[in-house]
């Protein structure tokens, strides 16, 4: 299989001791791509630092993560905007809202969330939306900016049927992590009504580890089980399911892609 993983934090210091085999072992399982989610100021040397080292396959993006929406937010997105202007990045992300941790937060995290919109739509680029336990207040969000130029993955999707088909309509994809593979994950209740033209995959590593990996330090090398289980909902081969995700992915982040 050759597949690509669109959202993993493979420079996260949890593979700071092995990071060298990490990425023998995912080029080993076939993955061709990993777009890094960046999540604050203080992440994106580690971010870029893997994208030199292993530039052919670590693609980053650039954004300030919900749950990083501190008092000082203008402070970071002032240096997030100066690096989207000095450089390419594949997306505007990781953005979105969570009221999973913080429900005080929320205000803040949605004026941050509109300005990443702003920067996304004058640069083309797609946004990659973090909404945990905020679907339907994200879902909201999007359907006020959507001018019919806004688009981009809803990662780590894990809503329901109507909240898919509200996501599919405004023309994002869904983002297919080790959820899909959970039994009680219910996805087995929307991936096989929505279509794989609709759907990308992801690890989200190092966290959310598939079956039969839980509970372990997730690892990009881990996708071929997510795409096998998507491949169980929609009756297709898990080879059909690299085959369209991979083309999707690559046809969202087409501004600074090459077709593989």
């Amino acid at each position: 299989m050759n597949l690509i993983d669109t959202h993993a934090h493979i420079y996260s210091s949890k593979f700071d001791s092995d990071r060298d085999e990490v990425i023998a072992e995912i080029r080993q399982a076939g993955i061709e791509r990993i777009y890094m989610p960046n999540v604050d100021v203080e992440t994106i040397d580690s971010m870029l630092e893997c994208e030199s080292k292993y530039g052919d396959l670590c693609i980053p993006m650039m954004g300030l993560h919900p749950c990083d929406v501190k008092e000082d937010f203008e402070q970071q997105l002032y240096i997030m905007e100066d690096w989207l202007n000095k450089r390419s990045f594949a997306a505007v992300g990781e953005i979105g809202t969570d009221l999973y941790w913080d429900k005080s937060a929320f205000e803040r995290q949605k004026e941050a969330l509109n300005i990443q919109i702003a920067w996304a739509k004058d640069r083309n680029l797609p946004v990659v939306l973090h909404c945990r336990e905020s679907i339907d207040e994200t879902i909201e969000i999007i359907e006020k900016a959507q001018d019919g130029t806004l688009k981009g993955i809803f990662h780590c999707f894990t809503g329901n049927l109507d909240q898919a088909k509200k996501i599919i309509k405004l023309g994002f994809l869904l983002g297919i992590g080790g959820v899909a593979t959970y039994k009680n994950g219910g996805l087995d209740q929307v991936i096989p009504f929505i279509g794989i033209q609709n759907l990308v995959l992801e690890t989200d590593a190092p966290y959310l580890a598939p079956v039969p990996y839980r509970g372990r330090r997730n690892t990009p090398a881990y996708l071929p089980a997510i795409a096998q289980r998507v491949g169980d909902f929609l009756m297709v081969s898990s080879d059909e399911v690299a085959k369209v995700t991979k083309s999707n992915a690559l046809k969202l982040f087409k501004e600074i892609n090459h077709e593989l």
